[in-house]
């Protein structure tokens, strides 16, 4: 009662909303230059993922398949490191190897879509969970043929194909010492790390 009134607060509860992201919305701020080009940015289910700094370690493993993949797959695939790969309307990873269809203008006119990537490569030490878990469902339900995470922890490669629904039917474990070749160039094996 507040001087021989009633006063009624109605209080209405609402939770903060979570903004999700599209690819285009992130494009727009990047070319608006409201995104700090030094850093590493995804898009994954709509949400942005700052990606931590690249060791040593990290860094060097893929220059070196760059310079392999390169070497191997001249003129044959376009190989793309650490540059977008367009899944869908929320998903925009920037895996650290892609292979990809060749084009003539390295997908100048936009970013690779799955139909167009043979073989994606994520080099692993400190974002190891992180790559087999939501990384790994995203490429899955994109479905991408084949993904490969060089695990560096335990110096193995481990090789994804034949995605389904979020995950993939076919895992092994590729031990140093042995090799693998893409599905897509199945005459071609890659050296281990």
């Amino acid at each position: 009662m507040y001087h021989g009134f009633m006063v009624t607060l109605e209080h209405q509860i609402v939770a903060p909303q979570k903004k999700r992201w599209t690819v285009d919305e992130l494009l727009a701020m990047e070319k608006a230059g409201l995104l700090d080009p030094e850093k590493r940015i995804e898009l994954l289910d709509g949400e942005v993922y700052e990606m931590p700094p690249t060791s040593e370690g990290h860094a060097s493993s893929v220059d070196w398949l760059v310079r392999l993949f390169l070497k191997q797959f001249d003129e044959r695939a376009v190989v793309r490191s650490q540059n977008p790969i367009r899944l869908d309307d929320e998903d925009l990873p920037l895996p650290d190897l892609a292979l990809l269809e060749w084009k003539e203008d390295f997908y100048r006119q936009g970013h690779p879509r799955p139909e167009n990537v043979y073989l994606v490569v994520e080099v692993s030490d400190a974002t190891l969970w992180f790559d087999r878990s939501s990384k790994l469902k995203r490429y899955a339900k994109a479905g991408l043929r084949e993904v490969w995470i060089v695990n560096l922890k335990d110096r193995q490669t481990e090789v994804f194909r034949d995605p389904s629904g979020e995950e993939y039917l076919t895992r092994f474990v590729v031990k140093p010492g042995e090799s693998v070749a893409p599905l897509a160039f199945p005459d071609d094996p890659i050296p281990p790390l």
